[in-house]
């Protein structure tokens, strides 16, 4: 059924395919901008990535002003202000995020700052606070599966206070997001698996969370094919391009499916179990989606069941009664993390992950504040959380 409203918004460019790095100086070009800086981080220098993005300005009269290196894992408030002044030195006019989710958001974070002519982000955090518009922002992504090259979030640590900052608004999104099958191909295993995961929970909870609608759904219910049939598949053989290309664009579309119809309590508990615990994103969203999801399960099951489709494929969903499909849908997605165990050691419970009993109820009580939990279709208590928790432990 329609919603008797609902509102849908992605205005970010689009380039994929094979050499799809080499349209960077054109696209810099439409937007009127000529010295770009470049935010990356070690691992995409050492992996060999950089230099093929700065091939590509080769034959262009653009030069790149600077080079920033050293983002961390997790993006930080020292860390944009070092990179704003190193902005403003080189009289830059324009941004290149080339990373996972840390570096992206963490281009974000420059921008709200040089664009808003601030010395302090921290007064633009919450929703719909940013009032400038944007300098020219392009994302370069090196994984498949934070989608936060079509996203309007970022999220930027306060090292100090010991807290994420979250900021949301349609100014943060991207002006050209680029898909190259070179970034992702050298990433290892068990990142891919964890992305992977990642990308498929945004799908997931994007498809049948409260704010859902019917173009989240068509980009949700997509994103959710691409990484079924193809996650294992570039798991075994990370060097498979077409796997590799199929798996960037699952994740882009998750990305941008949830960022209009939002997330649920499968990110809540994660973002709470990343807080306390300290568990990798993608490792937390793997473990977790099939025990939130039985827990949503009498709320869901026909949404559930319609996407034993996508999962599983035609042939699955044609032979499983209706009544059945939905519990189909959990244990393929429990089959398929037993699978990424085997292949990756990918954590399948959270006491492999790393998670303590006693932590439950702190982890239970950040949950419960967290912002995801609002879409979510079903209402959770302290007890259902930690009901959760121990089924996943």
């Amino acid at each position: 059924m329609l919603p008797k409203y609902y509102e849908y918004y992605n205005p970010v460019k689009i380039n994929a395919g094979e050499e799809a790095l080499e349209t960077i100086p054109f696209e810099l070009n439409l937007l009127s901008a000529k010295r770009p800086i470049l935010i990356t981080d070690k691992g995409i220098v050492g992996a060999g990535l950089l230099k093929i993005v700065l091939n590509s300005f080769a034959d262009s009269e653009l030069v790149v002003g600077a080079v920033f290196d050293e983002t961390p894992t997790d993006s930080s408030l020292e860390t944009v202000n070092q990179i704003v002044k190193i902005y403003k030195e080189q009289k830059c006019d324009s941004i290149i995020a080339v990373g996972g989710g840390s570096v992206i958001d963490t281009g974000k974070g420059v921008n709200i700052v040089v664009s808003e002519g601030t010395d302090d982000i921290r007064q633009f955090m919450g929703a719909d606070r940013l009032k400038a518009p944007q300098k020219p922002l392009i994302v370069v992504p090196t994984t498949s599966g934070t989608g936060s090259e079509v996203t309007l979030v970022a999220v930027i640590s306060d090292n100090k206070n010991n807290i994420k900052l979250p900021f949301t608004s349609n100014l943060l999104l991207p002006k050209v997001a680029i898909l190259d099958t070179r970034m992702t191909l050298s990433l290892p295993a068990k990142i891919t698996a964890a992305t992977g995961m990642d990308a498929l929970t945004h799908a997931i909870e994007a498809y049948t969370c409260l704010q859902k609608n019917p173009l989240s759904d068509a980009h949700a219910f997509m994103a959710i094919k691409l990484i079924s049939e193809n996650l294992i598949k570039t798991v075994k053989n990370g060097k498979d391009k077409k796997a590799r290309f199929a798996l960037a664009n699952g994740s882009l579309m998750a990305g941008a499916a949830f960022s209009n119809s939002m997330v649920g309590a499968v990110h809540a508990i994660g973002h709470a179990c990343g807080g306390v615990a300290h568990i990798p994103h993608g490792v937390a969203m793997s473990i977790l989606l099939p025990h939130v999801m039985k827990f949503n399960m009498d709320v869901l099951e026909d949404l559930y069941g319609e996407l034993l489709l996508p999962l599983a494929g035609a042939e699955v969903y044609a032979k499983t009664f209706a009544a059945q499909r939905a519990n189909k849908a959990v244990r393929t997605i429990e089959k398929m993390r037993i699978e990424l165990n085997q292949l990756a050691g990918l954590a399948n419970t959270l006491s492999d992950a790393g998670v303590k009993k006693e932590q439950f109820e702190s982890i239970a009580v950040k949950a419960l504040d967290d912002g995801a939990m609002l879409p979510n279709p079903k209402n959770l208590t302290k007890s259902d959380v930690i009901t959760i928790l121990e089924e996943a432990f």
